[in-house]
């Protein structure tokens, strides 16, 4: 029985012990590395001729935590992948980025660092724009993220491409003016700068998904990726990773915030970029981005989820100090507004219901309505391509009714942004992307063109750092990467009816208390307005009769949307350019203030045509008494005019209920626009809208009835 037992325990020791073989390297064993051997500040050559950089380091530090003993070479980024390939070098670790093209031939480690690309050229020919490179020459290395962007966009921006073998002859070449500009990792020119290089950074990053990895031929030594994995972790864990990064890139770049709080507008329906939670707060890649970026820089943002174009208008209005809401950089808007550098790369897709086979060209939208959210890339290109295709354009000012358009078969297919129409299949909603996707371009954070330059400054600092150190990747895997579980913590069940009143109930309750009371403050005011005018408008003195009638044609004339907007935008942006100081106004005052103008002047009118109803005889023989006008009107003539208008000042009260919903469009979250918020979730347009009017129903009801109580108690 000994014998068995220890024969057993020999096999389970021989098993383990080829398990732990087969997951990591045998201590001390030889490991052959290859890498670049211009390509600072990863690796290069110092002063003394001693090869370091971040690659150097870093790879050093893992073959210590592994025991291997490493043997470095560094024969430039081509012929380190041909050494691998030839089977000279175990691996490669040259700021190579992870690519789905380089993963048939290679395994890859997890990202060791995100980078960005952006194009460096002289400091005396600065290039700001894309556009600008029209018929001239830009380089890039062979065989680089930098080569396959520059390939990809080439038609757009009408551009020729130098291809190099190494950094050196890329960069002498710029100097020689044999090309304009020269596309390379942002890291590796803003070292080229830090050094003293001619180079000069003018244009946005562009963000370039992977990041570099630790590789291997696809197949072998996969132990290598697995001790490089562990090493890695133990080194970002115990702080020396962040040491490396320091050692060679600054990690203390900061501006100086100029406000003790700056507010940021943002959409409230645009998952996963923002969006409501089932908590009632505002998540999302732009929010968590923004909020990581404003605490590494040190300073304090206040957010505005008020939609899109309300986002827009806030922000040149001065509303807001800036806007953060997947906004694509483009020509038209750089007229307007400062951008940051890129801080996302995305593409434009079609969706149409998951039944509908019938569309799988574009030429099959001929004769279709096809959505789009007003002002947004989306809208932009289908109005560019509506007339080649023959489709109608309709314009939505909000995700939430052009999806459940969608839904309802008002339009046969929608445009937005990829990663949103993604999101929105995985909470469940039946469409599918039968189309190609259009490349679109970058968003960028956004300010008033010549407003808040600290802004900027402080956005893109945070944002390289927070590329440097893997947060950025973390934030944005947390809603787009393949484990993000965006739905376990936010989909209670809202299917029913009873769940979203139960999930929600106290969000209603807010958004109802605001509607209730920009209604009743605004009428009050309204009433107290509209009887003086509407007295004016019968008073003996034509003067009083005239000024009566301009306040209310003007009123009456002007709809009560464009009203508030003018007044919450239009107002602020005068004053600004008067008096070079921004003076916005509240959305709930702003509001009130539009409401009582509108109201008024239905008042002013309901006033008239109550006192002009009683019969004139009353007066003429009220003053043939000898008593005077104002005591005529105050004794004789309003007591009866009060009977005869309490239904129509009623119904009035009943109109600016209603009338609030349009107020939504300034950002205030009054009821309707809670709905919206809630619909941006849990896509549950039916019962969520259904809940909301038959909530208007049951309050305008009330108003009703109490309204004809009053009039039969008068009578």
């Amino acid at each position: 029985m000994k014998k068995l037992f220890l024969s057993l325990a020999t096999l389970l020791a021989f098993f383990t012990g080829f398990s732990i073989v087969a997951s990591s390297v045998h201590a001390s064993t030889t490991v052959k590395v290859a890498s670049d051997n211009s390509y600072a500040p990863f690796e290069f050559q110092n002063s003394d001729k001693q090869w370091v950089g971040i690659d150097v380091d870093l790879i050093k530090e893992v073959a210590k935590i592994n025991d291997w003993k490493l043997e470095m070479s560094y024969p430039g980024f081509d012929a380190a992948l041909q050494n691998l390939q030839g089977g000279q070098a175990d691996a490669v670790i040259a700021g190579m980025s992870i690519t789905d093209q380089r993963k048939q031939t290679f395994d890859f480690s997890d990202p060791y660092y995100t980078s960005a690309l952006t194009i460096a050229t002289t400091k005396a020919n600065k290039i700001t724009d894309y556009s600008q490179l029209k018929g001239k020459a830009v380089g890039a290395k062979n065989g680089t993220a930098s080569q396959t962007w520059l390939i990809a966009n080439k038609d757009k921006y009408g551009y020729s491409i130098k291809t190099y073998s190494d950094g050196t002859h890329m960069y002498a070449a710029l100097a020689a003016g044999n090309i304009v500009g020269a596309m390379d990792d942002y890291p590796v020119i803003a070292y080229a700068i830090k050094q003293g290089q001619n180079l000069s950074i003018n244009m946005p990053s562009i963000s370039i998904p992977g990041g570099f990895g630790f590789a291997v031929m696809k197949g072998k030594n996969k132990a290598l990726v697995n001790d490089f994995n562990r090493a890695l972790k133990q080194m970002k864990a115990d702080g020396t990773y962040d040491k490396i990064l320091a050692k060679y890139i600054s990690t203390a770049k900061k501006a100086t915030p100029k406000k003790a709080v700056y507010t940021i507008a943002s959409d409230n329906s645009f998952a996963p970029f923002e969006f409501q939670n089932s908590n009632k707060q505002f998540t999302g890649i732009d929010v968590d981005l923004l909020n990581a970026i404003a605490k590494n820089q040190g300073f304090k943002i206040k957010w505005n989820f008020i939609g899109f174009q309300s986002a827009v208008d806030a922000t040149q209005a001065g509303h807001a100090d800036a806007m953060m809401s997947g906004m694509t950089i483009t020509d038209a808007r750089k007229q307007v507004f400062d951008y940051s550098d890129a801080y996302f790369s995305s593409n434009l897709t079609v969706a149409v219901p998951k039944t509908d086979d019938s569309i799988k060209s574009w030429s099959d939208l001929k004769g279709k309505t096809v959505g789009a959210k007003n002002g947004t890339a989306s809208f932009d290109y289908l109005t560019q391509n509506a007339s080649k295709y023959g489709f109608t354009v309709k314009a939505f000012t909000d995700a939430t009714t052009m999806y459940s358009s969608l839904d309802n078969g008002s339009i046969k297919a929608l445009m937005d942004d990829e990663p949103v129409i993604k999101y929105a299949i995985k909470q469940g909603k039946q469409f599918k992307t039968p189309l190609p996707p259009i490349a679109d371009g970058q968003y960028g954070f956004a300010v008033k063109k010549g407003q808040n330059p600290e802004l900027i400054e402080m956005f893109n600092n945070g944002l390289a750092q927070l590329r440097t150190s893997g947060q950025y990747d973390k934030i944005v895997g947390k809603y787009l990467g393949t484990n993000a579980s965006s739905t376990s913590k936010e989909t209670v069940n809202e299917t029913t009816v009873g769940g979203i009143l139960k999930n929600n109930w106290q969000q209603i309750i807010k958004g109802l208390w605001i509607t209730l009371q920009l209604a009743l403050v605004s009428f009050v005011l309204a009433m107290i307005v509209g009887i003086i005018f509407g007295l004016f408008s019968v008073s003996p003195s034509p003067t009083l009769r005239a000024i009566s009638r301009i306040y209310v044609d003007i009123n009456r004339s002007l709809p009560l949307l464009v009203l508030t907007i003018f007044l919450f935008y239009g107002i602020p942006n005068l004053l600004q350019m008067i008096t070079g100081h921004q003076s916005p106004l509240n959305e709930f005052t702003a509001g009130v203030i539009a409401l009582t103008l509108n109201e008024s002047s239905y008042i002013a009118e309901i006033v008239r045509g109550g006192v002009k109803a009683v019969p004139i005889g009353q007066m003429e023989a009220s003053r043939s008494l000898g008593m005077p006008y104002i005591k005529t009107m105050r004794k004789v003539i309003l007591p009866q005019a009060v009977k005869i208008t309490i239904p129509s000042l009623i119904n009035q009260f009943v109109i600016t209920t209603k009338d609030t919903t349009l107020v939504s469009v300034i950002g205030l979250v009054e009821l309707l626009q809670t709905g919206q918020i809630i619909v941006a979730r849990n896509f549950q347009a039916f019962r969520v809208y259904g809940i909301i009017g038959l909530i208007y129903m049951i309050i305008l009801l009330l108003i009703m009835w109490l309204g004809r109580y009053v009039e039969k108690k008068l009578k």
